[in-house]
């Protein structure tokens, strides 16, 4: 979907909003979500939308020195704590609770946005982001998918870059 038509969804989620009112070119990924779909969110959305794994990213919420922040790693593969600790100038990462990561972002466990969400956290985004010119993160809701490139994604984050993924 070209940006053009993402205008005429400005309101569709907050992360959507988020990047129309700050002019980022994205485009967006509809499917339709299994609830009995045993792939997990984020490879259901990487076989739904016809992508490699490894350039879709799950966000993921956890406490790092008690508190909360966010990693952003491909579906592909799980969040190294320790590296998230490390890449936020924290000591120790757990973690957080999915009613927590709800509560914080407003959004849903399956359909969490590293955009948009309802508190701006400390984000880190795994370094192979940068080996593709577009990658996929959740756009604020199960079935919906936003692909931009991964600088846009710092831009409008404020995310660091770092080695985070570790394999599943």
């Amino acid at each position: 979907m070209s940006k053009h038509a993402a205008k005429h969804e400005h309101a569709s989620t907050p992360a959507v909003a988020v990047l129309v009112e700050a002019g980022i070119d994205h485009t967006l990924h509809h499917y339709e979500h299994d609830p009995a779909s045993d792939l997990g969110y984020g490879l259901e959305a990487a076989a739904a939308i016809g992508v490699n794994p490894e350039q879709v990213f799950k966000t993921l919420c956890a406490y790092v020195d008690g508190h909360l922040s966010v990693g952003i790693v491909p579906v592909s593969g799980m969040l190294d704590l320790k590296a998230l600790a490390h890449a936020l100038g924290g000591k120790k990462a757990e973690m957080a609770p999915p009613a927590d990561a709800e509560r914080s972002s407003g959004y849903v466990v399956g359909g969490i946005s590293p955009i948009g969400q309802r508190k701006a956290l400390p984000s880190a985004l795994d370094e192979t982001a940068e080996l593709y010119d577009v990658i996929y993160v959740s756009g604020g809701r199960r079935g919906l998918d936003i692909g931009l490139s991964p600088a846009d994604l710092v831009a409008v984050t404020h995310a660091v870059i770092a080695p985070l993924a570790k394999d599943a």
